[in-house]
């Protein structure tokens, strides 16, 4: 497969991007040079080798939920721009 300037001129169109001529025959040259690389990857056996999602094994790394107080709502709102009742005070969104 081989990318143009043209499949690079639909692509920019698509995501609204105003690229000059020079600027897609060079990504027209980039993304060919990446088709290339991964046709080369194709060419290697991986028969013996395992699907793998990550390189190394992962594991859960969050802690344990435990339940602790909470801070007190006069520490929580003391550093709020504005607030009262209790609550976080916002400028309104809707009319």
């Amino acid at each position: 497969m081989n990318i143009t300037t043209q499949d690079v001129k639909q692509v920019a169109r698509l995501a609204r991007l105003g690229l000059s001529e020079e600027e897609t025959e060079q990504f027209a040259g980039h993304l060919n040079g990446i088709l290339q690389y991964v046709q080369k990857m194709n060419e290697l056996d991986t028969s013996g080798v395992n699907p793998t999602s990550h390189v190394l094994p992962l594991a859960n790394v969050m802690r344990e939920d435990e339940v602790r107080p909470s801070l007190p709502l006069s520490q929580v709102l003391k550093n709020a721009p504005d607030a009262g009742d209790g609550q976080f005070r916002v400028p309104p969104v809707l009319d």
